[in-house]
């Protein structure tokens, strides 16, 4: 069975909106960490807003391995109006979220990625769908701004990586226990 993960950038207080402006540095470990994150990865799930600003910046984007990654594969998105761009790879999914991810889940293939969508996260951890959650946290407060896992009921976590990289970020890997 295929695994769901979800990779977002927060901050110390779970704020996952903006991370621009609380992520002040970027080191070496917090880059080559995406790259071990898509390595599993065959599709990825995108709520409608991350998929319009992805969509006008990754089809000519060269930050690799991502650019190349995002643009190759299938990426569904959350939405309940048609897409206005052509981005290759990218469908609508039809129908429920929650059981078109199951679905998915049942098909052969690699891991399904779910990249800087904070409601498609929030709705797939309420669900009981995700399986890994994947965080990289900056050394900050934001103080205000969406949170990640606001609106998700307990869940039991068990750590299967952390690390701190140089500049102080922490990098941490959940599988959801069931």
């Amino acid at each position: 069975m295929r695994r769901v993960a979800a990779y977002e950038l927060v901050s110390v207080d779970g704020v996952a909106e903006g991370p621009d402006r609380f992520f002040r540095t970027w080191d070496a470990e917090m880059d080559a960490n995406p790259a071990e994150v898509i390595s599993t990865q065959d599709a990825v799930f995108l709520g409608r807003r991350s998929h319009d600003d992805w969509a006008g910046y990754w089809p000519t984007s060269d930050v690799e391995p991502f650019a190349s990654f995002v643009n190759e594969v299938p990426e569904h998105v959350a939405t309940s109006r048609p897409l206005a761009s052509t981005w290759s790879g990218a469908s609508a999914v039809e129908g429920d979220l929650v059981r078109f991810v199951q679905g998915l889940k049942e098909r052969p293939g690699g891991d399904v990625g779910v990249h800087a969508s904070l409601t498609v996260v929030q709705s797939l951890l309420r669900a009981g769908v995700l399986d890994e959650l994947r965080r990289v946290v900056a050394p900050a407060l934001a103080g205000s701004g969406r949170r990640l896992l606001d609106g998700v009921p307990e869940t039991r976590l068990e750590t299967l990586r952390s690390r701190t990289s140089s500049s102080g970020s922490l990098l941490v890997d959940h599988r959801v226990v069931r």
